[in-house]
Order: structure tokens, then C-alpha cells, then sequence
């Protein structure tokens, strides 16, 4: 079963893409065209992308996607085994969440980064849910470059699976009780042949 984002309420300029107990809220052309082409020009070519192994049932893989971490002084940040230590904020990031973070009266210090080369390129099921974020995280995900589908399931159940076409310039927030009770993934697709980076603030506490 396969849900789209305009089929759920909306909240103000937002479209809450989760029932109940959940908010993932999206808003497309958050950045205009412009700004968004600029952003990724930039972090294409100015950010130290790299590929990183990952280990999965016992089995040591370079994960399909390079990644970077930026943040304050002092912020790490782990997941399955990896741990990546912030590099300084570039100027095109600052800029960036400066305008999230005054959007939603939130307080970033860190930013995930990823880079899908294509549609071979993925990210697996999975929640952020590390006890670093706090109990209810709010995470603030940009994106910039190819437009790739974006889904959501149940974690106990697996159904429905809901997903959302993440466009150039667009922004998802998720917040709430979100991590506890849905995962999401980024899957791979052969329609897509244009690369994609995905910006993702967080609150590291």
C-alpha cells in the first residue's frame, strides 16, 4: 500500500505527510530557484565528501552514498559504528540554516550531509533515533539537486508506506514523536539520473 503527501492535512503553508502519532511536515520552494541552484553548486564542489564503510549483519560495505558532517566546535556525531567529528560551518550552510532555524524558531548545530551520485545511490529503512537527538527530535531535511522519492513506514507494522517526492529547493521537518514510531528511507530508483545532496540539521545535545 502506497500513500502521496497530498492525500494529508495541511498545517498552515505545510503538508503533515503522518497520521497520528506523527509529524513529518513539507514544504516545497522553500528556497527559490536561484538560491537552491546556488547552494548545490557550492556544496558540490566546496564540501570533503567522503565514502564511508558501514558494517551490516556482519558484513563490511562502502555505504551507497558519500557523506560529511559540519557543525559547532566539538560536535560528533555516531551511527552504526560510524563516528564523524564536525568540520567548521561553511558560509553556504550558515546561510542555509540561519533561514530554517528563524522559519521554525528551532536551534541547529549540526548537519548531516549526503550526496547521491544517482538513482543507484539509496539510503535503507531506518529512524534517528540515537539518544544524542533527545526524546522527541526535530530534524530539518533540505533538499537540493534531483528530485528522488522519500518514504515512510510504520516501525512495528511495516504498512503503509507512505511516500513524498522530495523536490529542488523543498524542506521536510520531522518532529514529534515521528522518530519513535515511523522509519524512513530513501530508495533506489533507475528513473533518476541527476545527483542529489540532502542537508539534514539536527540538535546534538
Amino acid at each position: 500500500m502506497e500513500n502521496y503527501f497530498n492525500s494529508h492535512s495541511m498545517y498552515g503553508d505545510h503538508v503533515n505527510l503522518l497520521p497520528i502519532p506523527g509529524e513529518a511536515l513539507f514544504l516545497p520552494g522553500f528556497f527559490t530557484e536561484e538560491e537552491s541552484d546556488e547552494y548545490f553548486e557550492e556544496l558540490l564542489s566546496g564540501v570533503s565528501w567522503k565514502q564511508e564503510p558501514i558494517t551490516i549483519f556482519g558484513k563490511t560495505v562502502l555505504q551507497p552514498r558519500f557523506t560529511a558532517f559540519y557543525g559547532d566546535a566539538g560536535v560528533s556525531y555516531s551511527y552504526s559504528g560510524i563516528t564523524m567529528n564536525a568540520s567548521p560551518w561553511t558560509a553556504a550552510l550558515e546561510k542555509i540554516k540561519a533561514k530554517i532555524e528563524q522559519k521554525y524558531s528551532a536551534k541547529f548545530n549540526a548537519c548531516l550531509l549526503n550526496y547521491y551520485r544517482d538513482g543507484t545511490d539509496s539510503m535503507g529503512w531506518h529512524r534517528d533515533n540515537e539518544k544524542n537527538l533527545g526524546k522527541y527530535p526535530l530534524i530539518a531535511s533540505v533538499s537540493l539537486g534531483a528530485h528522488r522519492i522519500f518514504q515512510f513506514r510504520r516501525y512495528v507494522e511495516k504498512i503503509p508506506i507512505i511516500s513524498v517526492d522530495l523536490s529542488h529547493g523543498s524542506v521536510l521537518i520531522m518532529k514529534g514523536e515521528t522518530q519513535h514510531y515511523w522509519e524512513h528511507r530513501l530508495p533506489k530508483t533507475v528513473k533518476v539520473s541527476e545527483p542529489r545532496i540532502n542537508l539534514t540539521f539536527r540538535l546534538i545535545h
